[in-house]
C-alpha cells in the first residue's frame, strides 16, 4: 500500500487516542466502546472491539470519513494492530531494509533464470492445483540444476 493510504487520517488505526483511552477522529469527535466479539474462524481466539462515534450527523468530514447513514462504527483488533506496528518497525529499520533488498535480488535472479535461460514463458496447465504442481516441478528442476552445477564445481576443484 502506498504512503497516502498509510497516512490517511480517516483510517481507524491512525486515529489518536486521548487520555481516557478513547479513539478521537480528525474532527475531534470521540468514539465510545460499544461491544466486543470473537473473530469467526480464528483459531487463536482473537476478539475485535467495536467503537461508535458520538455524533457524525453534522460533521464536516463525513463525506471523507464514512459512507454510512448513521454514526461511524469502527472495528479495532488491538493485538493485530500491535503486530502491524511491530512489523512496520522491523521493515523500516536498517536490518529490515537490507533483508528486503537481499530477498528481492535473490527472487528476481531465480525468476530471471527460469524465464530467460530455461525459456519458461507461460503456464501450460489450467486450474489452481495443476498450476501449483507445475510451479513446484519447475522449482524442483531449478534446484536440481543448481545442485548439479555445485557438484560439478566441487569435482573440478578437487
Amino acid at each position: 500500500k502506498n504512503i497516502k493510504y498509510h497516512n490517511d487520517p480517516y483510517r481507524a488505526v491512525n486515529f489518536r487516542i486521548d487520555e481516557n483511552g478513547d479513539l478521537v477522529c480528525p474532527n475531534n469527535k470521540k468514539f465510545h466502546y460499544v461491544y466486543s466479539r470473537p473473530i469467526k474462524g480464528n483459531k487463536y481466539g482473537r476478539t475485535e472491539e467495536f467503537y461508535q462515534c458520538e455524533e457524525c450527523a453534522n460533521c464536516s468530514h463525513k463525506e471523507k470519513c464514512c459512507k454510512c447513514k448513521g454514526n461511524r462504527i469502527v472495528r479495532i483488533n488491538e493485538e493485530l494492530t500491535a503486530f502491524h506496528k511491530e512489523v512496520l518497525e522491523n521493515l523500516n529499520c536498517i536490518h529490515g531494509a537490507l533483508l528486503r533488498m537481499n530477498r528481492s535480488i535473490q527472487s528476481e535472479g531465480a525468476n530471471g533464470i527460469i524465464k530467460w535461460n530455461r525459456s519458461y514463458t507461460r503456464a501450460r496447465r489450467r486450474g489452481l492445483n495443476a498450476m501449483n504442481l507445475e510451479i513446484a516441478m519447475i522449482c524442483c528442476g531449478f534446484n536440481l540444476h543448481k545442485f548439479h552445477l555445485k557438484k560439478i564445481a566441487i569435482r573440478k576443484a578437487a
